[in-house]
């Protein structure tokens, strides 16, 4: 399958063949994606700014020409940064306890060592994350990463990440905090931050409530296009109209619930200068 997109002149073009998004992710928004696009469709021409890249669902669903793509996890964005430039793993990949047990002890050892930069560990993010339970993203407070082994009965591993790479050296992927982001007037952002839930452990800093209102008010100041998506709790509701966001709310499929739950949770997307 390809995905026609505009190109700045306004011509059509031809993109790349769409690529599915190589982790499983948390909360990903692969779901939202068409409502996404109707949002961005008018703004292709600007830059796609999102402060909290995750499972890159949304970036590969819409396939913009630029984009800013951000998160506070350093383990993520080195394996987005390996494949921009052509990663191949080399690594044992099964969907195995034991060779899952012992990719956890070597990733954290290369953790340890300060070594969660290199290829090797980039590898070894991939591999436990499609192994692990509910592709959970979870460190604890020394850093080391404790998701227990997976149950699933088949799992398509990749190797060879070279087909990502076009598409991927287009966009700049940062560590950074959003608040440290260089943004354009006119950057088009999608915010879809950790839930206002009690999970929130994807990187060893936590994402609490104050950060919950830090990133409300920041996206609150931006003069350009707007949408941000959340669990829709009362006071994320109340939070964001009372900013002067318009708001929405929808069912959206609940992929992770510790008692096993796969009922429909309700999630707000806002938006604002739309």
């Amino acid at each position: 399958m390809t995905i026609e997109i505009a190109s700045p002149s306004g011509k059509r073009s031809v993109a790349a063949p769409a690529l599915t998004p190589p982790l499983k992710w948390a909360g990903g928004k692969r779901w939202l994606v068409p409502r996404l696009r109707e949002l961005y469709r008018s703004h292709r021409h600007r830059r796609l700014v999102e402060p909290f890249v995750g499972g890159m669902a949304v970036a590969l669903g819409l396939l913009p020409d630029r984009a800013l793509l951000a998160d506070v996890n350093s383990h993520l964005i080195h394996f987005y940064q390996w494949i921009q430039d052509g990663l191949m793993i080399d690594i044992d990949m099964r969907n195995d306890r034991d060779c899952f047990d012992a990719a956890r002890r070597r990733f954290n050892s290369l953790i340890a060592a300060g070594k969660a930069g290199c290829d090797e560990a980039a590898g070894l993010f991939y591999y436990l994350n499609r192994t692990c339970f509910n592709g959970l993203c979870r460190f604890n407070r020394s850093g080391e990463y404790n998701v227990p082994f997976g149950r699933y009965k088949t799992i398509n591993y990749i190797r060879d990440f070279t087909g990502y790479q076009p598409v991927l050296s287009r966009w700049e992927v940062l560590r950074r905090d959003f608040e440290e982001l260089d943004l354009l007037p006119e950057d088009f952002i999608y915010a879809d931050p950790p839930y206002d839930v009690e999970f929130r452990q994807y990187s060893s800093g936590g994402f609490t409530w104050d950060d919950q209102v830090r990133l409300a008010r920041w996206l609150a100041e931006h003069p350009g296009p707007v949408v941000a998506s959340n669990q829709a709790t009362d006071r994320v509701l109340d939070l964001y109209r009372e900013l002067g966001f318009s708001l929405d709310t929808r069912l959206a499929p609940r992929l992770i619930a510790c008692n096993g739950d796969r009922t429909q949770a309700m999630e707000m997307v806002a938006t604002l200068h739309l």
